[in-house]
């Protein structure tokens, strides 16, 4: 890994911080252990507007700065997003990673040893990563939290794809889903082998 990606890289429409994200590194300190993934899939939310964004968030994020973590439990999983926002007010869902390092310690938490169905979905990997509410409000850009987003020493590059969000049944006419083409650990294909 290089460096720790600074708060002014959230401060910025949460589309574009959205793009930006994949190909970085999701770092969980966990005791004496680094928990590592590569983002790989991610989406993009807007308070203003926006008719996925729930308005009960709104008393909850007001007063968290670009570049931290809002944790909320959907469906009995914890989600992890970073405020991103320059005029609009908004945020990342991270949804997908690649695992990189410490694998064995995602598998154990996840209970599961098949690496492509451990980290293919936003409650998928923050069970991996052992990411709860107790994390709701760290700075990912501070050199002491315990998680963190950096850049890789060396990035590949790579083809962005863009989508309409998951599970959102009225979305804006815009599509605000970004995942790495081709990697195996985006969420599993539809019946209409369209990535999902």
């Amino acid at each position: 890994m290089d460096k720790i990606l600074p708060q002014e890289f959230y401060i910025n429409e949460p589309e574009l911080v959205a793009k930006k994200l994949l190909g970085k590194a999701l770092v969980r300190r966990l005791y004496s252990k680094n928990l590592i993934g590569k983002i790989v899939e991610t989406e993009a939310y807007y308070s203003e507007g926006d008719p996925a964004f729930r308005k009960d968030f709104l008393p909850r994020i007001l007063n968290l700065k670009q570049g931290t973590a809002f944790i909320y439990m959907v469906h009995a999983n914890w989600l992890l997003n970073v405020i991103a926002y320059d005029k609009i007010f908004g945020g990342v869902l991270i949804r997908a990673i690649e695992p990189i390092e410490g694998v064995d310690t995602m598998r154990k938490f996840r209970g599961m040893n098949n690496i492509f169905n451990l980290t293919n979905g936003p409650g998928k990997l923050t069970k991996a990563m052992n990411i709860t509410k107790d994390l709701n409000g760290v700075k990912v850009y501070d050199t002491k939290s315990k998680l963190i987003i950096c850049s890789f020493k060396k990035e590949e590059e790579t083809e962005i794809i863009s989508s309409y969000r998951v599970g959102v049944k009225k979305d804006l006419n815009k599509k605000l889903r970004f995942f790495i083409k081709g990697n195996n650990f985006v969420s599993k294909l539809d019946s209409n082998n369209i990535m999902a």
